[in-house]
């Protein structure tokens, strides 16, 4: 436990960031997989669709400071390329 009412606070803020950090990682996680699933169907409009929610979500993680941005830039260019 804490000593400081600093570091008490700390842990609070750090378990909330923690939290939603892990929500923001698990969303992408889930559209990155359904993107994945629907190159694999062959679907392109379906993928297409993905791809944009994709990207929105990395940049949305990016600018909250979830993932850094060379991180995101890397996985939508990674993507992009499995649709061509």
């Amino acid at each position: 436990m804490p000593n400081l009412p600093s570091a008490a606070k700390r842990m609070v803020t750090s378990r909330i960031k923690r939290t939603a950090n892990r929500s923001s990682k698990g969303r992408l996680a889930n559209v990155r997989a359904e993107l994945l699933a629907a190159l694999a169907a062959g679907d392109k409009t379906k993928a297409q669709e993905l791809l944009r929610t994709y990207f929105s979500y990395l940049d949305k993680a990016a600018k909250q400071g979830v993932i850094k941005s060379n991180n995101a830039n890397r996985h939508k260019a990674r993507a992009a390329a499995l649709l061509k």
